[in-house]
Formats: C-alpha cells, structure tokens, sequence
C-alpha cells in the first residue's frame, strides 16, 4: 500500500520547504521529496553560500584598504581552503536548521528522485530501493540547474558553473566570468577582491541589463574602477579548456574577433527549469520552454498539480519561490490568499556596491504610458554614508506624476539590499508620495537617502 498524504511536495528548496512548513501549520499531512540535501540548490550552493564568499572577500577589501580608515595592517592574505570552508558550514547550518524544521512540523521526508506517476500518484527511487506515495495535490517545486554554453561545457576545472565557483581549489589569476546577471556579478566582485584579474563579457548592451538603466551605467563604473574589465556587446565565439587555462574568442562591438588566455572561466547565462523525466509530459502538465505554466496560484492545467518557483519561470528568485509555495498551500487548504504580483517582487545583487530594485524601471514605465516624477539622491549627500566611507552610490524612485503612486525604486549602494524592503512595503500598502514623505526616518542611516529620493522627485529635497 503506498504511504498517502494530503500533500506531497517534490524538492526540498526555499519554496518547496516553506510551502510544506505552511501546509503543515494549516493541518494537512504533508510530506517532502528531495534528491541531494533539505534547502534545495539556494541553501546548499546559491544564495546563503555565496553571500558567505562575499562577505569575505568584504571584509578582505577592507583589510586591504585599512588606511582609508587611519588603520595599518601589514601583508594581508588569505587561506582559499579556509574561506571555502567558512562558506560550506554556513550551508550546512543551515541545512541542519532546515531538517530541525521539518521534524518539528511533522513533515515526513523522503530521500530520492520523485517521479509523477499519475494523478496524485508519486514513486521516489532511491538506489535499488522504490516508495509509492499518494496525494490529493502534488507541489513540483524541483527548481532549475546552470546553463551551459553549447560549445564549451563545464568541467569543474578551468570551466566552472556557480558550484564550481563556490568551491575552488585554487584562486584563479586571470578569471573569465560570461554573463553580467546578478550570479555573474556577484562572482566578478567577490574574486576581483580577492585578488583575481577578472573579465566580465555580456552580450547585450548594458552590465545587469534587468536593472534601471543609470543603475546598470553606475555599476560599470563601479567594477571597472575596482580593476574588472568589462565588454558589453560582445559574444564569445568559442572557448576551449586544457590543462593550463581557457582559451576564449571574444567577438566585440566592431565585429572583430580576439582571442584572450584566462586561467578560469565562470559560465552565468541563465538557468535551465529541472522538468525533464519527472512525468509532466505523460500527466500532460503544459510547459513553456521548459517552464511549467501556472495561475497566480500555482495551480497548473492539470488538477492536483501545482508548480512553484524556478521551475515557473522568471523572475528566478528564492523568495519568489516561498512565497509562491504559500500562496499556493493556502489555496488548496481553502483559503483566499492574494493571488502572486510578481511586479512586487524585489531584486538584490550582492555584490559590491550592492544592487536592489523594485517595480518599473524609468524606461519601463513611461513604455507604460506613464507620465513620471522621478527622484535621485546620491550616498555622498548622506551624513551615515560618508562616516562609513561607503558615498558611492543613489537611490532613484520613480512616481506616477497623476496619482503619486510609486511605479519603481532603484538603489546602488552599501546595504541597499537591506534597506530596498521599504519600498516593497510601500508598493505593498499601495502608498503614494504623500506618506513616504510624512514618514520619520532615522537618523543617522543610510535608510535618510530613501527620504530625500521621494522628496526629490517633488522638487523637495533637502540635502541637496
């Protein structure tokens, strides 16, 4: 007899987990199927333990720059096996707290790959060994894996994905990073300051190309000015690995193909959706380019079955993806949540300076047919900014000039990736200029930029 629940939920990652956790509070019998580690590719190798390397090579920055804050430190240096180390335990805390949560909510884990095998019928294989599970509504939450370059695939030695990235044996001395999404640049960062001479190739016209276009403009100058080179507009026309390094031939703007030596290259163009051989095509479940269609409920074509998260499709982000997996437990357990609004979903770079965005770009919304206020008011304004010797930076917000609604906000900047949720509340709250600007900020913090960008956009700032 196969073990039957209320929900199965297949993968283990910042959706899947939380949307079990949530179906769990809410009474249903709830198990999860995960085939590698509990927390899913964001915990093990993406989110936490890249953040883990960047506030590393942070703090590395900072020792190497030591008397721009009348400090001396002589020889700085690091150990690569310590600082990869370092980054593996933080994702095995975490992974520990995952399976902690799992028991406490009475979640039962199965340890295997998952296989549809019918309406609210799922088989997990674990070597020899098979379970059969049964469920009135089944999660597919199995997230999406790196894309490789066609011509030139990973090799975890000179050609690495994010996971390799993550996990060096060796720091590399010239560093090829393809692609100028946030995975990209945050790598570019984080081995810049540690050292590596690296070279940033993006084949569209901007660095961070989802970003506001002055935020994208800033960036450049911010990395280029930390030693990274960057060719934007420019396409790789083949790479090959040996031994000793990555051999590249870049294609630039003029069309003229060159040829460059890198000892490592880092491949960041986008992700491919893990659907393959979980059963979608039998149970006729409907994918877009690999990407599982839903509602704004996660529901899709096929009742019982629900998607959440990478495996939907854009935009490509963990707490996407968990918030996903409550709105659609909540669903099926009968509630009335609020369907997902994808335009409320903030964005983070973590590199150095940070990046974060909410809503409409500028070009975006008067695309929309907006009349804008737009508002910019940069860090060196900022009493917090400048004591932390981090004035680098602005925070631009974007308004509708008829209804004062706030259509986006754009920071570039030390700790915006902290500071950005105030906006997504805002936007959350449907509020306008009139509260933003009655609303008290402390001082001093970073968070006064905020303040003086919506005041701006009326032509009333202060601090500039």
């Amino acid at each position: 007899m196969p073990d039957t629940f209320d929900l199965i939920v297949l993968g283990s990652g910042p959706g899947g987990y939380v949307a079990a956790i949530r179906a769990a509070q809410l009474g249903l019998k709830t198990a999860i199927v995960e085939r590698e580690r509990l927390g899913g590719i964001c915990l093990n190798w993406g989110c936490i333990p890249t953040k883990a390397l960047l506030r590393t090579s942070e703090i590395y920055h900072y020792m190497t720059h030591a008397d721009a804050y009348g400090l001396s430190l002589e020889k700085p240096s690091f150990d690569l096996g310590k600082v990869v180390e370092r980054s593996r335990k933080v994702a095995g805390t975490l992974n520990a707290g995952v399976k902690g949560l799992m028991k406490k909510n009475k979640v039962q884990v199965y340890d295997g790959v998952g296989s549809l095998m019918g309406k609210g019928k799922l088989q997990v294989r674990q070597g020899d060994k098979t379970t059969d599970l049964e469920a009135k509504n089944i999660i597919v939450a199995t997230g999406a894996r790196a894309r490789d370059l066609p011509f030139a695939t990973s090799d975890g030695k000179r050609i690495w994905t994010y996971r390799h990235a993550m996990t060096p044996e060796v720091m590399p001395t010239e560093l090829l990073v393809i692609g100028s999404g946030a995975i990209g640049v945050e790598f570019a960062s984080f081995y810049s300051d540690m050292g590596a001479k690296v070279t940033i190739v993006e084949m569209l016209p901007r660095i961070l190309p989802v970003e506001d276009e002055e935020v994208s403009a800033f960036m450049e100058k911010q990395l280029t000015k930390a030693g990274i080179t960057i060719r934007t507009g420019a396409g790789l026309e083949a790479m090959t690995a040996d031994e000793k390094g990555v051999t590249a031939k870049i294609k630039g703007k003029d069309g003229k193909v060159e040829e460059q030596r890198f000892s490592h290259a880092i491949v960041a163009i986008g992700i491919v959706p893990n659907t393959e051989e979980i059963g979608l095509e039998e149970l006729g479940v409907e994918t877009e380019r690999g990407h599982i269609k839903t509602d704004a409920y996660g529901r899709t074509n096929v009742e019982g079955i629900w998607a959440i998260g990478d495996v939907t499709g854009a935009p490509w982000l963990a707490h996407k993806a968990s918030h996903e997996g409550i709105v659609a437990v909540e669903a099926m357990a009968g509630g009335h949540p609020h369907p997902m609004n994808t335009a409320n979903i903030p964005g983070c770079t973590y590199s150095r300076p940070q990046v974060a965005s909410v809503g409409m770009t500028e070009a975006k919304a008067k695309e929309a047919g907006f009349e804008v206020k737009v508002g910019k008011f940069p860090f060196i304004g900022n009493g917090k900014a400048i004591a932390l010797g981090e004035a680098e930076g602005f925070v631009k917000t974007v308004f509708d000039a008829k209804t004062g609604e706030l259509l986006g906000a754009h920071m570039v900047g030390a700790e915006v990736t902290e500071l950005i949720q105030g906006y997504v509340i805002a936007r959350q709250l449907e509020s306008t200029e009139a509260e933003l600007m009655e609303t008290i900020f402390p001082h001093p913090t970073i968070s006064e930029t905020m303040h003086e960008s919506v005041l701006g956009a009326y032509g009333r700032a202060l601090h500039i």
